[in-house]
């Protein structure tokens, strides 16, 4: 069942029927969504909330499951907006698909399509890849394998790594690549904030922000780099990476040769 991102008004008026008539009552955050029944009026009647995260282990899903199997209606929320998207949920609906359990979804507000629709980059094809690790060289590992996506690159983020991140795919992807960092989507101090890679990097690296972000990435273009550009970007990278990685990152970032790249590193540690 899909709950507001932000604004409580979001919610659909199916999923206010949902929450008042499922026998059995399943959340994330078990206080957001009983916040959001007191904020509308839906009564628990006796009901209490099964709490369903990460470290919530399989015996709740049995439950769950089992519950369903008696005749017993079961509803799931996220946290904040469509549950299953890089959401704990998603063990509940494979289970349930496994045992053949029907399940249907009342659909609502997803952060990354609202992100999309306020950004301003081509929403014809996107890849969203939810969140990127934590460590930096995996990340980088991570921004490498999206490199040749077609596509507008979506993640979600963290507030306290949002400047590392961009750092690392500036490095990686492109400094002069267009990227777009939403912040706090329909609540009150909403704000997207545009820029280059490199810009956007820059701005966020003297501090962490507060809320929740979405990080959204222009598709990679196939136009030829300078020389002089190319050698700029191969030098960013190499201040925090191996000259291997840094190598690897910007050939295929910007579609050239590995030999030729390779050859100008040579060149930049002489």
């Amino acid at each position: 069942m899909g709950v507001p991102i932000g604004t409580a008004r979001d919610i659909t008026l199916r999923a206010l029927d949902v929450l008042a008539s499922a026998d059995v009552l399943a959340a994330e955050d078990t206080r957001s969504l009983r916040r959001l029944m007191d904020i509308h009026g839906v009564p628990l009647d006796g009901r209490r909330i099964i709490a369903m995260h990460d470290h919530s282990g399989s015996k709740v899903v049995d439950g769950l499951l089992a519950a369903v199997k008696k005749g017993q209606s079961v509803a799931y929320a996220s946290e904040a907006g469509m549950p299953l998207i890089a959401d704990p949920g998603f063990e509940l609906s494979r289970a349930a698909a496994a045992q053949d359990v029907v399940q249907t979804c009342a659909p609502g507000p997803s952060a990354v399509l609202t992100a999309l629709v306020l950004a301003g980059l081509p929403t014809d094809a996107f890849h969203f890849a939810g969140f990127l690790p934590n460590a930096s060289a995996a990340r980088r590992k991570g921004l490498e394998a999206l490199a040749d996506v077609r596509a507008t690159l979506a993640f979600y983020e963290s507030p306290k790594r949002i400047g590392a991140t961009l750092k690392d795919a500036a490095q990686v992807l492109g400094a002069s690549r267009q990227a777009v960092v939403c912040r706090e989507l329909t609540k009150k101090f909403e704000e997207l904030r545009r820029g280059t890679l490199a810009e956007l990097a820059e701005f966020y690296s003297s501090g962490s922000v507060k809320g929740e972000i979405v990080l959204l990435i222009d598709r990679g273009d196939s136009q030829s780099i300078s020389e002089v550009d190319l050698e700029e970007v191969l030098k960013e990278a190499l201040e925090t990476m191996s000259m291997r990685d840094a190598v690897d990152a910007v050939s295929k970032a910007h579609e050239k040769p590995r030999r030729q790249v390779y050859q100008l590193a040579l060149a930049l540690g002489k």
